[in-house]
């Protein structure tokens, strides 16, 4: 009896392990969904990616995935001043081969503009804030899209549950 009652409680704590470990895993957004990353439709619309990135949350960890043709756009992390003034002669960072990814791997504010002449004034500029995790769960921070690492921890978990059923079971 005490072995059955031990068994349950290991299976439960299993359970319990992967859906924690499944609400925090690090989430792939693709920055504009499928418009990807490009001058917003009607250009000038300095709105469109605000837009798209008002309902989502962003945890350390997460991926940003900025689809665009190389050579016609690329992508630079630059200060907020440089953000307001569409200025990328000075980038934290450069990325000019598409599709390029970037890693959340701080909190605080990120901001992202494309340094083609134009391109930032007409729109291509992305600022998103970033908290520490876990991810919450709350209706618009789920990504668009899945992520290989919630596949992975997907995978993981259920092979975990499986095997403690065959073994507790």
């Amino acid at each position: 009896m005490a072995i059955k009652i031990i068994s349950a409680a290991a299976l439960v704590a299993v359970v319990l392990a992967s859906t924690v470990l499944q609400s925090t895993y690090a989430a792939s957004f693709t920055v504009g969904d499928n418009t990807g990353w490009t001058v917003p439709p009607g250009g000038g619309n300095n709105e469109f990616y605000d837009n798209w990135a008002e309902n989502k949350t962003f945890v350390v960890g997460d991926i940003l995935d900025f689809n665009f043709a190389t050579g016609a756009h690329n992508v630079a992390e630059v200060s907020e001043a440089d953000y307001d003034t569409c200025n990328g002669t000075n980038p934290i960072a450069t990325h000019g081969t598409g599709p390029a990814s970037v890693t959340l791997n701080r909190t605080g504010e990120y901001h992202f503009i494309c340094t083609v002449p134009g391109h930032c004034i007409g729109g291509q500029k992305l600022s998103v804030e970033v908290r520490n995790g876990p991810r919450s769960g709350t209706p618009g921070s789920s990504p668009n899209g899945s992520s290989s690492a919630s596949s992975l921890v997907a995978a993981v978990s259920l092979s975990i549950m499986s095997v403690a059923l065959v073994l507790f079971c």
